[in-house]
This record gives structure tokens, C-alpha cells and sequence, in this order.
């Protein structure tokens, strides 16, 4: 309700009809997975509530339903915030020009970024595509974002008795998921629990928040991600609710490293919209020819978090047991997936957006060529993080992999993340037995590593032919 710029337009323009509409229809490949509907269950209840039970829902083909719900309802203005996913921008502008041809007011506004892809470019033109440039030209040397909006006063509603309604909530199908009995107790959805959250983590995360946002285990993550890809908190206040504290906390270095985390997402944006393929095609073309292996089985082992390698596996269960995993495991789970195992980073994609509740396409691509070393400023391919010294170093006491992985609690930190080197004794000890009650590690991490390498010189080496012929 706060800082929504569609809604706060409708209201100033009349009576306010509000309107979701589920559309999986133009969403193809790209439908919502199981953890983002039940938030999105969730979410919609709450905000019914804050609009005093007069949201009105509907499934199917937003192209079709919504001019034909303004035509119904002798609207003269329907208004939205943007949204930067390719096949929502070309339903979109379908939409658009549809109302303007039938004379009915169409108006689209920013609601959830910063700043406009298209307001962040280059001298030239062209976007960036290079993090550090963006973020100093386009946020740091650029004037603060418009003030946050307050929610509307007083709302005058249309009376929508007499238009037949095709779905409520309960019936759009988000429910029941495999999700339903692990998040409540967790999560927060809605604007109140984004609101919380937002004052939980300055409160209590921000202050070491540069180096805490390196360990699992510490209380330093903003948990932020899922509220403002639903739109239930923007980033404007996120923003805004920061240089209060600067003035209150000496955390310039905590302050500043947040700020660009939030400029991370912008940019992930920036790129989607610039390069509409980023969610299946390598924007370095020279990966199209990569030796990518087709395993099913060690992609399962993957997905359960039975990889036997402990940290790996605690964050592929965090995932599964709460739709989220902490950002620094991810990087480590998803390097394990793409160079130990040298599986295809679509497939982790895939996997990602199905299991997690703030998946968003322009963030989870883009986190994806990243680690896999083929999008926009990219860490290089021959970057291979070692799971066993990432657990080692950010999880010291090991509270996050025990938490996870209760099966190797009792074992010593020495051995928690390297359970495969442990003297029989100690395994013994601990009662772990490798092979039952404990996977043996799928691969060898030193020898996955040089096959990694060795596939990457090959790739060079026959890019390198190409550019020469």
C-alpha cells in the first residue's frame, strides 16, 4: 500500500478497482515455482486485508482480461508498476496499446527499482555491463531517488458487485505445494512483514554487516530479497530507512556494502532488460561450445543435498526446508554444481526458481552466469571454490552445517567439513558411517577441480582457433 505509485495514481485519478491477475499463460517456461506461489498466497491475503477485502482476482491471459475488464467497467484510466521480465514487457505493451485504441487511459509506472534500466547507461548508449562503472555513475554520482510514497488517505472504491469475478484467492491454484508446512513459522509475507523485517535488520544486522553477510551462521542477512521482489517493501524505502542509521551507528564500510548489494539487484535488471535471452543463453558465446555433462543422478544428489560434502549440502537443504539459502552458500553450492560436477547452470537455474520463495528471473540468470563464469562481469571460470575451505572459514563453529546436516553434529570441527579425511575413530566416535549414514562424496574435490580446468583450456584453445581463422 505504501509506496506504490500505481495505486496511489489510481486513486488520485477515482473510485479504485484492484485487480491481480495470475497469468501463467504468458508466463510459460517461466510460471512461478512451488515456494513463490505459497508466498504469493500469502502475500495476496494480506494485501486483500489492507484493501478491506476488495481485491479481485483472476487466472488466465492478463492481454485479454484486463482491457476487457476496463471495457466492462467503463474505466477511463487503468494504471500499473512496471515489471522488467521479457515476456511481461511484451504482454505489457500489448496491453497498452489495446487501452489506448479503445480510448482508455494507460499509465505505467516505476514501482520496484531505483532507477530505470534505460536511465543507467553509458556515454554511448549502451548499458553496462560491468558492476563497478554502474554502480558509481548511475547511483553514487547521480541525485538520491524520489521519496518514498505514503499510503493513500482514503480510498473511494468501485462498486465490483456486479462483475462476476473468475477466481478467488483460495482458487488460483498456488495452494497446497510442498511448501505449505516449513514457511509460516519462518517467514512474514505482506507489507507488515516486510516492514519488520526491513526494521529487525537495521536494528540488529546492519552493524557488521561487511563481513557478517559472509557467514551463514550470523544474524547479519537483511532477508529482504522475497518482500521486495513481491513488491510488498521498494527499494526506495529500503533506501531511505539508511542514512538514519549512518548517523546513529559508525558502520560507513556496513552501510555502503549494503547500498551496493541493493545496486547488485538493479544491475541483474539492467541486464534482463538489455538482454532478454540472459535466462537460457550464455552472453559470452564463447561457453555455447562448453563441455557441459548430462548427469542425472549426480544432479539429484545435488538438488537432496547428499552430494557428501557438507557444506554444499546444508545449503541445498536450507533451501528445500525454507525456500531460501544464504548468499554465500549459494555461490559455493552453485560453483559445486557448475565446476566440480560440471553440470549445465541452467539446470541449477531450474532448480533455483522452483525452490526458492524470492526467485526472481533477473537475479537468479544473472547469479547464475556469474558463478558459471559466462554473464556480465563474471567470475572467471577457473575461480573453483573449495566447499571444504568455504565451510572451514564461514562456518568456523560449524552451527550452520549441524543445523543442516544433523547427521555429522557430533563430529569434530577439524573433520566437519572434510568427514572423508576423518581417522575411522573419529567417525566412529561421532557415529558416522561413510557410505550409510553419510554419502561418500560424489566427486573427488581435487581431481573435479583439474578436470574443470582442463575443459576450460580446451574452450579457450578452440576459441582462440576460431578468432584465428
Amino acid at each position: 500500500m505504501s509506496d506504490n505509485p500505481a495505486l496511489s495514481a489510481a486513486v488520485a485519478a477515482g473510485r479504485l478497482l484492484p485487480i491481480y491477475i495470475l497469468d501463467d499463460k504468458n508466463a510459460g517456461n517461466y510460471r512461478m515455482g512451488g515456494a513463490s506461489r505459497w508466498w504469493l498466497h500469502h502475500s495476496l491475503n494480506a494485501l486483500n486485508s489492507s484493501l478491506g477485502g476488495k481485491l479481485r482476482v483472476y487466472c488466465g491471459d492478463a492481454a485479454e482480461i484486463l482491457p476487457k475488464l476496463a471495457q466492462e467497467t467503463g474505466a477511463r484510466t487503468v494504471t500499473w508498476n512496471r515489471c522488467y521480465e521479457p515476456w511481461r514487457v511484451q504482454r505489457d505493451k500489448k496491453i497498452l496499446a489495446e487501452l489506448k485504441q479503445s480510448g482508455i487511459e494507460a499509465i505505467s509506472m516505476n514501482g520496484s527499482l531505483l532507477r530505470e534500466p534505460w536511465d543507467v547507461r553509458k556515454a554511448d548508449g549502451t548499458p553496462y555491463r560491468v558492476f563497478t562503472p554502474y554502480f558509481r555513475k548511475g547511483y553514487l554520482e547521480r541525485p538520491v531517488p524520489e521519496k518514498p510514497l505514503s499510503s493513500p488517505e482514503k480510498i473511494m472504491f468501485f462498486d465490483g458487485d456486479t462483475i462476476e469475478s473468475t477466481a478467488a484467492i483460495s482458487d488460483l491454484g498456488l495452494l497446497p505445494s510442498n511448501w505449505d508446512l516449513k514457511k509460516p513459522t519462518v517467514w512474514k509475507p505482506g507489507e507488515k512483514g516486510a516492514q519488520d523485517r526491513l526494521h529487525h535488520f537495521l536494528d540488529n544486522g546492519l552493524e557488521g554487516y561487511n563481513k557478517g553477510r559472509n557467514y551463514p551462521a550470523a544474524e547479519n542477512c537483511s532477508y529482504l530479497s522475497p518482500h521486495l521482489h513481491f513488491g510488498e517493501i521498494s527499494p526506495r524505502q529500503v533506501s531511505y530507512a539508511l542514512p538514519f542509521r549512518e548517523q546513529s551507528v559508525q558502520c560507513e564500510e556496513d552501510l555502503r556494502q549494503f547500498r551496493m548489494e541493493l545496486v547488485w539487484r538493479e544491475f541483474s535488471h539492467s541486464l534482463l532488460y538489455f538482454s532478454p535471452e540472459l535466462p537460457h543463453k550464455n552472453l559470452q558465446e564463447k561457453f555455447d561450445s562448453f563441455s557441459w555433462r548430462k548427469d542425472p543422478a549426480d544432479l539429484q544428489a545435488w538438488q537432496k543435498g547428499q552430494t557428501g560434502i557438507p557444506i554444499v549440502d546444508a545449503g541445498m537443504r536450507e533451501l528445500w526446508q525454507t525456500g531460501f539459502m544464504h548468499n554465500r552458500v549459494r555461490m559455493v553450492a552453485a560453483s559445486f554444481l557448475v565446476k566440480n560436477l560440471m553440470i549445465d547452470w541452467r539446470e541449477g537455474a531450474r532448480w533455483f526458481w522452483d525452490c526458492l520463495i524470492d526467485a526472481d528471473l533477473a537475479n537468479n540468470s544473472a547469479s547464475w552466469q556469474w558463478v558459471a563464469g559466462c554473464g556480465a562481469d563474471a567470475a572467471p571460470f577457473f575461480r573453483i571454490f573449495n566447499p571444504a575451505t568455504q565451510g572451514t572459514r564461514f562456518d568456523p563453529q560449524g552451527d550452520y552445517t549441524r543445523k543442516y546436516v544433523p547427521e555429522l553434529a557430533a563430529l569434530p570441527d577439524k573433520w566437519l567439513f572434510n568427514p572423508w579425511d576423518a581417522p575411522q575413530t573419529v567417525l566412529k566416535e561421532a557415529n558416522v558411517t561413510l557410505g550409510e549414514t553419510y554419502p561418500h562424496p560424489i566427486v573427488d574435490l581435487k581431481i573435479s577441480r583439474q578436470r574443470a580446468l582442463d575443459a576450460y583450456a580446451a574452450l579457450k584453445s578452440a576459441d582462440r582457433a576460431t578468432e584465428t581463422s
